[in-house]
């Protein structure tokens, strides 16, 4: 508009989206935090219940991924208590004690029990003192938590509340926990480790442990279309604790997004060049690129958005080589380091579902929760993001180009003019 308004419309959502001068002056980091404190040796490992010293807090540890002398990496499954530490771990898998689909629902909907590898693993872990009180102690919790009377409480036997366990052995809800809560050269408790902290190597393999989860997820429970995989940093952006990890759901639907994304492909099954890397070419949005992925402003959000898509003619995280996993996990990760541990963000994978036809190319979306809907928005249904996309743009491009100088992420990954900006990137659509 001609005072500098811009009105965008979402191609993939019809969301429309205003971003009015003067607003992208707002600040968009933490918000101010009165009290800040000195850290602790202590404080690296007990901050939260996702901390390396308060490891019982979770429940049963479904695997974890450890760094070998060498160098080299590996996952431990099926954990048990005795052995937590027995090995220095990278990233945790547990089971999200609140789950959002829970066992019960896929128990009493289709009939669905344990594999006879979880259940085997259910037997093992309770088989031993030390993780029989582990799983009695997480049950009282949780059971007081959810507002059981603690008469009621009292009243249940072992093997009642033994009953209840197996969403720790064999539920779809599960998180993946980083090991450091602060930043490695904090010094103050507000310097916190985020994705962006981390080294691109870490960052691959936190991809590559989330994507060995989702499979283990569908292995165990054939009635899983769909895993919902995220991560929310800071309290803002929905985080129970501002400790690292992400989230995965196990859903028996796509969900409205997957479903109108999917009619959408059934029209033109170049939609995601179209209305994807096509239309941020058009409009000079790309802003960083490398072998097997592309990564661009997003137009018509809610939020500020950064969307990153995976070039790769396979359309699911587990069917990628290393190669096209590392370049999207690179791809990512640099927009974390340029963005910085202060901006609370949503990390949203998309995905073609296992039992679909069509083909939806990967891609990530970080949406930054810098601003909140207010009566305007819910009145009128037009969303105010902040941040213009040719402002984010700008924002993004000079950090990158600082962090590939220092080192920080791979001199793999070409920046703004740098990028080749072909055609129909993207080669899901391929036969």
């Amino acid at each position: 508009m001609a005072d500098g308004t811009i009105k965008q419309l979402n191609p993939f959502t019809d969301t429309e989206v205003w971003s009015v001068p003067g607003r992208g002056a707002r600040p968009v980091v933490r918000d101010q935090i009165l009290e800040v404190s000195e850290l602790l040796p202590e404080d690296r490992i007990a901050a939260c219940s996702f901390c390396p010293s308060r490891i019982y807090e979770t429940p049963p540890e479904k695997a974890r991924l450890v760094i070998d002398p060498d160098g080299s990496s590996r996952t431990i499954k099926h954990v048990l208590a005795e052995s937590y530490k027995d090995t220095e771990w990278l990233f945790r898998r547990v089971p999200n004690l609140f789950e959002i689909v829970t066992v019960d629902y896929w128990k009493k909907n289709y009939a669905y029990a344990l594999t006879r590898s979880n259940a085997d693993w259910k037997a093992a872990y309770l088989n031993s003192p030390i993780g029989r009180k582990h799983v009695l102690d997480i049950l009282d919790y949780k059971l007081h938590a959810t507002g059981m009377p603690q008469a009621r409480l009292d009243s249940m036997d072992e093997e009642e509340k033994l009953g209840l366990s197996d969403a720790f052995f064999g539920g779809g809800h599960e998180l993946i926990i980083a090991r450091p809560h602060f930043a490695r050269a904090a010094t103050m408790d507000t310097q916190l480790f985020s994705s962006g902290e981390m080294t691109s190597e870490e960052h691959y393999l936190y991809f590559k442990f989330t994507v060995e989860a989702m499979q283990d997820i569908f292995d165990s429970n054939h009635y899983v279309r769909y895993i919902s995989v995220f991560q929310n940093w800071l309290s803002q952006a929905g985080a129970s604790f501002d400790h690292l990890h992400k989230q995965l759901v196990g859903l028996d639907d796509w969900g409205a997004s997957i479903r109108h994304q999917i009619e959408m492909l059934r029209a033109d099954s170049n939609v995601f060049n179209a209305y994807g890397a096509n239309l941020a070419a058009m409009h000079n949005l790309i802003f960083a690129e490398n072998e097997h992925s592309i990564a661009f402003v997003g137009i018509g959000h809610r939020h500020p958005t950064l969307e990153i898509f995976s070039k790769s003619y396979f359309s699911r995280p587990w069917e990628h080589s290393p190669e096209e996993m590392r370049s999207v996990s690179d791809m990512v990760h640099a927009c974390h380091a340029a963005m910085t541990s202060e901006i609370s963000c949503n990390e949203e994978w998309y995905y073609s579902p296992i039992d679909s036809v069509h083909k939806m190319p990967w891609h990530v979306l970080i949406k930054w929760r810098v601003n909140t809907a207010a009566g305007f928005e819910g009145g009128t249904s037009i969303y105010i993001n902040p941040i213009a996309p040719h402002e984010m743009r700008d924002r993004m491009v000079p950090r990158l180009y600082q962090l590939r100088e220092d080192g920080r992420i791979p001199n793999s990954i070409s920046i703004a003019e740098e990028c080749r900006v072909y055609p129909n990137p993207l080669r899901y659509y391929l036969d």
